[in-house]
C-alpha cells in the first residue's frame, strides 16, 4: 500500500519557461474508465469520455464539432504554434510589454470576451443528454413523428435550472425549478419548456417583467441573491393574488427537493395535440420521476448552501456516471375540445392545474438520461429553449402567458447567443436536415448556394413549401375560429383565486403543512414592512383560515374578525382533496440513487463493513465511508479500508441515512468524537434514518439523550440490518419524530 510519492513536476523556474514535458509519470492513469463508477471513485468527466457506448443521432451530431487537445500542438485561434505560453513579449525581461505580441492579444481578446450575458431567470441549471422513447402511438391524437413510432428513440437534452438566483447561486435556495426539454425529432426540435410546478405565478405575459423585476434581488443592493425572502417579492404578491396558488408550491415542499432527479416537471400551460385528421384534444404535459417526489427540509437546506453550494449538481452528475440515470415518464392530462368548458375554472389559465383526480395522467413514455455534457457553456449554457419550437401534431391553445412566451423565449435568445443564427450553435442544432432563404447575420457558419428568395427560378424554386400531410408534411397552424374584437382585458373566468390554492393546501399532509407555516413564516419574517406582512396574512385568510391563523401567530399578527369571516372558497369541481399534489401521501419512493454514509474507525468491523456496502449497492444505494482522518483505517481483522472521507467533510445533510457498523475500538472512538456525535445527532434532527449495529448504539447514547425510535434501527446481523434500513429510506424520513425534536441542538 505505500506508493511512491509524487512530487511538484515544477518547482523551480522551469514553471515561468515554456512547458514542455509530461506533468504526468506514465504510471498514472488519468483517462477515465469508459463505463458507469460509483461517485467519488474517480473524479468528474465529460460525458462522451465516461459513457461512449450512451449514443444517439444527436450525440453523433456533437461529434463532429468535439475537440481533444491530447498529444495536439498549443496554437493560437489561427493555427500558428505557439513557442512561450508563459511570457507576454517585453523589451528586455523588466521592460514595458509590446504592442506587437498578437499571441498575447489572441488569449486575452477572447479571454475578454468569453461571458455572454446572463439569463435574466434560470441562470443557475444542469444539462444532460438522453433520449424519449413513447410506450404506445398516439396516432389518436397527434400526427407528431416521435409520439406515433414506439421503435424510436427522440435525442433529448435537458436543462433544469433556478430561477431567481444568478449562476454564482446556491443549488438549495427555496425557488422554482425549471424543466426544459428539446425534443430533436425527425420533423424538427419540439421544446417543452416548464417548470417543477403545474402553474405560474401570472395570467398574463403583460406582467412577467413585473413578477420577474419584484423576484430578483432589489434594485439598489442587489440583495437577495438565490431566494425571495425580501419585500419587493411579497409586495408583488400582496397586491396580484392571482400568484398566490404557485406562492403555495414555492412554499410547500416542492421548493427545496431532494435531488433533481426527485421532482416532477410541467409544461404548465394547456397545449393542442392534432392528429391527422386535424381533430385537436387539449393537453397538458407531465413529466413522473422514476426516483418518486421527495425533498429536503429547510434546515438541511439551509446547512447545504454553505455546505456545499452545488450539491443538486454533483449529485445528479454523479447518478449518471454511476449508471444510476435520472428517468422521467412523460404523462399526459388530455381534454377532448368538446369538454374545455365542463370545469368551473379556466383550462387556459397557467395559474390553475387540471386536478389528476378529475383528469387522469395518462403515462405515454420516458425519457432516460444517461449521458452528462463534455463542456457547459457550449451545450448548457448555450442551449436555446423556446415554446414557438413545435413540429407538426402539436400547437398552442390561447393561453396568453404562453402566447407571450412564444415571442419572448426567441427575442430573449437573440440577445443571449449574438444574432439571428444561434440555431446554428451545435447543442441548438437540429439532427434533421433544414434549408431556407435566410441568410448572413452574425456568426453565420453555413455557406449557402443557390437563390436567397421565393419563388425564384434560379434555383428552380428550391427550397420550397410542402403541403399539410399526414405524416413528414408541412406545419399548417390548427384552423381555430375567433371572432372577437381586439381588447385589453382579463377573461372573468380567470378571476377566481382561492379555491386552487386552498386545494392544494388540503391535500398536504400534516408534515407537509407544517412545512408550508415554517416557510411563510420565514419569508414573511424577512420582510421589513409590516404593512406587507399584513397583507399577505390576509390572503391567506381567503384560502384557509387555519393556515392564516398560524403563520399570523408566528408574526405577531392578529386576525381581525372580517378576517376570521372570510368564505371559505368552493371545492374545485367538488373536489376537497387530490393526493397527487402531495408529495408523500400514500407514496414509498425507490431508494436507488440514494446515498448512505458508513461512520468507520480503527478497529471497525472489515467483514461487517463488506456486507453493508455489498446490500447497499446491490439496492442501487450508495455508500460512503467517514472516518475522523482521511486516508485508512484498520480493521479488526488486521485489514484496511480506505476512507472516502472525513466526517465532518460529507456532513449528514448531503447523505440520506448513516449506518455505524460494529467493533469495539471503532464504537469506543466514534462515542469519543465530537464530529460523530454531532454526525448522528444532525441525521436524527432531519428525521433521517440510523442503522446501528448492536453495540453501535452506545455512539448514539453519546450522541444524544433522546430515545431510539422507528427510525433508529438495531441489528447485529448486517445484512438484516441493511433490509431494515433500505424498507425504513423508501419513506423518506420518520415524520413522527418531527413533534419530538424541538429540543435537539443540532
Amino acid at each position: 500500500m505505500n506508493k511512491k510519492s509524487h512530487q511538484a513536476p515544477m518547482p523551480s523556474k522551469e514553471a515561468v519557461s515554456p512547458h514542455l514535458k509530461d506533468t504526468v509519470p506514465s504510471d498514472v492513469a488519468n483517462k477515465p474508465t469508459p463505463k458507469p463508477t460509483l461517485p467519488g471513485q474517480e473524479p468528474t468527466a465529460p460525458g462522451s469520455q465516461k459513457l461512449p457506448k450512451n449514443t444517439s443521432d444527436k450525440s453523433k451530431d456533437l461529434d463532429k464539432v468535439r475537440v481533444d487537445g491530447d498529444k495536439q500542438p498549443l496554437t493560437t485561434n489561427l493555427g500558428v504554434k505557439i513557442a512561450n505560453n508563459q511570457n507576454t513579449l517585453k523589451a528586455g525581461n523588466r521592460g514595458p510589454s509590446l504592442l506587437e505580441d498578437f499571441i498575447f492579444q489572441d488569449k486575452m481578446g477572447h479571454f475578454d470576451r468569453e461571458r455572454i450575458p446572463e439569463r435574466v431567470v434560470h441562470a443557475r441549471a444542469i444539462g444532460a443528454h438522453g433520449y424519449f422513447q413513447v410506450y404506445e402511438s398516439l396516432e389518436k391524437y397527434t400526427k407528431a413523428g416521435f409520439l406515433t413510432n414506439t421503435k424510436l428513440k427522440t435525442p433529448v437534452f435537458i436543462r433544469i435550472s433556478t430561477v431567481q438566483g444568478g449562476r454564482g447561486s446556491s443549488d438549495t435556495v427555496r425557488d422554482i425549478r425549471g424543466f426544459a426539454t428539446k425534443f430533436y425529432t425527425q420533423e424538427g426540435n419540439y421544446d417543452l419548456v416548464g417548470n417543477d410546478t403545474p402553474v405560474f405565478f401570472i395570467q398574463d405575459a403583460m406582467k412577467f417583467p413585473d413578477f420577474v423585476h419584484a423576484v430578483k434581488p432589489e434594485p439598489h443592493n442587489e440583495v437577495p441573491q438565490g431566494q425571495s425572502a425580501h419585500d419587493t417579492f411579497w409586495d408583488y404578491i400582496s397586491l396580484q393574488p392571482e400568484a398566490l396558488h404557485n406562492v403555495m408550491w414555492a412554499m410547500s415542499d416542492r421548493g427545496i427537493p431532494r435531488s433533481l432527479s426527485t421532482i416532477e416537471g410541467f409544461g404548465i400551460h394547456t397545449y393542442r395535440l392534432v392528429n391527422a385528421q386535424g381533430k385537436s384534444h387539449f393537453v397538458r404535459f407531465h413529466w413522473k420521476p422514476k426516483y418518486g417526489t421527495v425533498s429536503l427540509l429547510w434546515d438541511e437546506a439551509n446547512a447545504i448552501m454553505g455546505r456545499d453550494p452545488d450539491f443538486h449538481r454533483k449529485d445528479f452528475w454523479e447518478r449518471i456516471e454511476a449508471g444510476q440515470y435520472p428517468e422521467f415518464e412523460l404523462g399526459l392530462q388530455i381534454i377532448p375540445e368538446e369538454d374545455e368548458h365542463k370545469f368551473d375554472f379556466d383550462i387556459l389559465d397557467p395559474t390553475k392545474l387540471i386536478p389528476e383526480a378529475l383528469v387522469p395522467v395518462k403515462i405515454v413514455g420516458k425519457m432516460v438520461l444517461n449521458r452528462n455534457p463534455d463542456n457547459y457553456f457550449a451545450e448548457t449554457e448555450q442551449v436555446a429553449f423556446c415554446p414557438a419550437n413545435v413540429v407538426p401534431g402539436i400547437d398552442f391553445s390561447n393561453d396568453p402567458l404562453l402566447q407571450g412566451r412564444i415571442f419572448s423565449y426567441r427575442d430573449t435568445q437573440l440577445h443571449r447567443l449574438g444574432g439571428a443564427n444561434f440555431h446554428q450553435i451545435p447543442i441548438n442544432r437540429p439532427v434533421c436536415p433544414y434549408h431556407n432563404h435566410q441568410r448572413d447575420g452574425f456568426h453565420q457558419s453555413e455557406v449557402i448556394q443557390g437563390a436567397n428568395y421565393e419563388p425564384n427560378s434560379v434555383s428552380n424554386n428550391w427550397p420550397r413549401e410542402t403541403p399539410e400531410a399526414a405524416k413528414d408534411g408541412g406545419f399548417d397552424s390548427y384552423h381555430e375560429h375567433i371572432d372577437a374584437q381586439k381588447i385589453r382585458e382579463r377573461s372573468p373566468s380567470f378571476t377566481e383565486f382561492y379555491s386552487h390554492p386552498r386545494l392544494f393546501w388540503q391535500s398536504q399532509t400534516k408534515a407537509e403543512q407544517d412545512h408550508i407555516v415554517g416557510a411563510f413564516s420565514f419569508e414573511l419574517g424577512k420582510v421589513a414592512r409590516r404593512y406587507i406582512r399584513e397583507r399577505i396574512v390576509d390572503l391567506l385568510a381567503r384560502v384557509d383560515r387555519e393556515l392564516a391563523k398560524r403563520v399570523a401567530a408566528n408574526l405577531s399578527i392578529k386576525l381581525t374578525a372580517e378576517q376570521l369571516k372570510y368564505p371559505v372558497p368552493k371545492a374545485v369541481n367538488g373536489l376537497e382533496k387530490d393526493p397527487a399534489l402531495s408529495l408523500y401521501a400514500n407514496k414509498e419512493r425507490p431508494v436507488a440513487g440514494s446515498k448512505v454514509a458508513i461512520l468507520v474507525a480503527d478497529g471497525v468491523c472489515g467483514t461487517s463493513v463488506g456486507k453493508i456496502k455489498d446490500a447497499l449497492t446491490k439496492a442501487g444505494v450508495f455508500s460512503v465511508l467517514l472516518a475522523p482522518r482521511s486516508g485508512m483505517v484498520k480493521t479488526r481483522e488486521g485489514g484496511e479500508l480506505m476512507v472516502d472521507d472525513i466526517i465532518s467533510g460529507m456532513p449528514s445533510v448531503l447523505v440520506d441515512a448513516v449506518l455505524v457498523p460494529t467493533g469495539n475500538e471503532n464504537v469506543d472512538t466514534l462515542a469519543a468524537n465530537g464530529d460523530a456525535k454531532y454526525y448522528l445527532l444532525q441525521a436524527f434532527k432531519h428525521l433521517k434514518a440510523i442503522a446501528l449495529q448492536e453495540d453501535a448504539k452506545e455512539v448514539f447514547d453519546a450522541a444524544t439523550d433522546l430515545v431510539e425510535d422507528a427510525g433508529v434501527l438495531l441489528d447485529d446481523d448486517p445484512k438484516k440490518l441493511v433490509a431494515s434500513l433500505l424498507k425504513v429510506m423508501a419513506q423518506h424520513r420518520i415524520w413522527d419524530r418531527e413533534e419530538n425534536i424541538g429540543s435537539v441542538p443540532a
